[in-house]
């Protein structure tokens, strides 16, 4: 829910002459208090560790300013819905690295996703994505490649995900910041806070306390506690809840096409997600035929099936 409420939390504070100055306050709020909590694992992390976190942070940066960039430019509806096509992307390029073949089932479920997405921009009629779609777009494609890249890189394995995710956040942020010196990139962290009203900053705070550092401690404990297919299932709800407050709070009306899109997208992507799961799971092997041991034999006794 909070994932899903992000995007309109964003879109509510960001312009488009303030997105990196956003991006640097949202995270100097939230890091320092990843620092404090994980600071025994980043102490623990080698120089390997710590080379390929931070190349990780680069590639989240590309997420982070693609998905703000693209926020201000489209409605947190379609924001939300794009960016779910990151559940099919993923086992498309993953089967690709793999050199596997993906069921025909699961390329039908990418498919409707996509014409989902095609209706989704469409809402008040057939005409050119807009230029924030698109960027969504190529958020859901940098995303695929994140994940991708921390499942693979040999470099980050055996780091904690608190400190990994701790240095990766740190990487963005410098990021940020490099780029928002730059002349041209717009407003500076200091003229956005000196202009933020009182709403502004409850947004900021929410972005910073609630949508990083409450959704981040909250998956890193309840995926111990659960099973990891059980907190994928309920993650795959962002979008859901993404148009139920763009739609309800934002005054989001997508219109016929935009509704039929969005009903597509949540279809193709829960679908495919359920059957890239079924191909995860290991085949059963076939049940053993077992015999009731003969009383009368001694020597069979305790020996099921012999």
């Amino acid at each position: 829910v909070v994932w899903g409420s992000s995007y309109l939390a964003a879109k509510g504070v960001t312009t488009t002459d303030t997105v990196l100055a956003v991006l640097v306050l949202r995270f100097a709020v939230a890091l320092p208090v990843l620092v404090v909590a994980g600071r025994r694992g980043l102490r623990a992390l080698s120089a390997v560790q710590l080379r390929g976190a931070g190349l990780l942070g680069l590639v989240l940066a590309g997420i982070f300013l693609l998905e703000t960039y693209g926020l201000v430019r489209t409605s947190a509806t379609n924001a939300g819905l794009i960016i779910s096509l990151t559940m099919v992307f993923t086992p498309l390029a993953e089967s690709r690295v793999r050199r596997t073949r993906l069921p025909g089932s699961f390329l039908a479920a990418a498919a409707l996703s996509v014409v989902g997405v095609a209706l989704l921009t469409q809402g008040a009629g057939f005409t050119a994505p807009s230029g924030g779609d698109l960027l969504m777009l190529g958020a859901a494609v940098a995303r695929t490649v994140h994940v991708l890249a921390m499942a693979r890189m040999e470099s980050v394995r055996g780091a904690d995900a608190l400190s990994l995710t701790t240095v990766q956040l740190g990487g963005a942020v410098a990021v940020f910041a490099l780029l928002v010196a730059l002349p041209g990139t717009g407003a500076s962290p200091w003229a956005a806070a000196s202009a933020f009203d009182g709403g502004d900053w409850l947004g900021l705070v929410y972005l910073a306390l609630f949508c990083t550092l409450f959704a981040f401690f909250v998956q890193m404990w309840a995926v111990r506690r659960t099973s990891p297919s059980r907190v994928s299932l309920l993650l795959g709800t962002e979008p859901v809840w993404a148009a139920a407050v763009g739609i309800a709070l934002a005054g989001d009306r997508p219109g016929w096409p935009g509704y039929v899109g969005a009903v597509l997208v949540l279809a193709g992507t829960a679908w495919g997600r359920a059957v890239a799961d079924r191909e995860r799971r290991p085949p059963v092997p076939p049940a053993q035929t077992t015999r009731s041991p003969r009383r009368q034999t001694p020597d069979t006794s305790g020996t099921p099936g012999r």
